[in-house]
């Protein structure tokens, strides 16, 4: 049997490209974070900084949801601040990594019922924590374009040139 890819991998990549991204953002300074996401959103972003407030704020509020505490309103955290967005980004993943090595094993696959918006659905913790890291890596993804259009050079981010997993990053 060949061994599965793990949630543990997928956080230690994200902590990985959230690394990357906050020291490329530094060297950019606060700027980048008001470039735009472009006339063809779904309208709840505006600018990269927007974007970026979504990827930590939903770790956040996904978290506590399943914990049963008050969601934290996103727009108390700053979308104007690399160093305000990453200190919050840091609070969102002890919160994540909390919840995961507390979770017992017999709540992961128990389902329970989500109310988003106009929809219901039964989803069990492991779907919820497994969204809430692919949802990041593909957010970065998009950042790392709404950059790119703007003409701004961005570092590598490839999971296969991480760290994770023993290999030696790349470039």
């Amino acid at each position: 049997m060949v061994p599965n890819l793990s949630l543990d991998d997928l956080m230690e990549y994200t902590d990985w490209e959230r690394q990357k991204w906050h020291d490329w953002l530094r060297q950019q300074g606060e700027q980048v974070l008001k470039i735009s996401a472009g006339p063809h959103g779904d309208g709840r972003f505006s600018t990269a900084g927007d974007v970026m407030r979504h990827i930590f704020a939903t770790e956040k509020r996904y978290i506590e949801w399943l914990s049963g505490q008050p969601l934290t309103e996103p727009a108390s955290i700053p979308n104007d601040s690399i160093e305000g967005l990453f200190q919050f980004g840091q609070q969102s993943r002890k919160a994540l990594k909390e919840f995961v090595e507390k979770l017992p094993p017999a709540e992961w696959d128990t389902p329970k019922e989500l109310k988003f918006q106009n929809t219901t659905a039964r989803v069990t913790p492991r779907k919820i924590v497994t969204h809430v890291v692919m949802h990041e890596i593909r957010h970065w993804a998009q950042i790392a374009t709404m950059f790119r259009l703007e003409g701004l050079a961005v570092e590598f981010h490839d999971f296969l040139f991480s760290p994770v997993m023993s290999g030696e990053p790349g470039r």
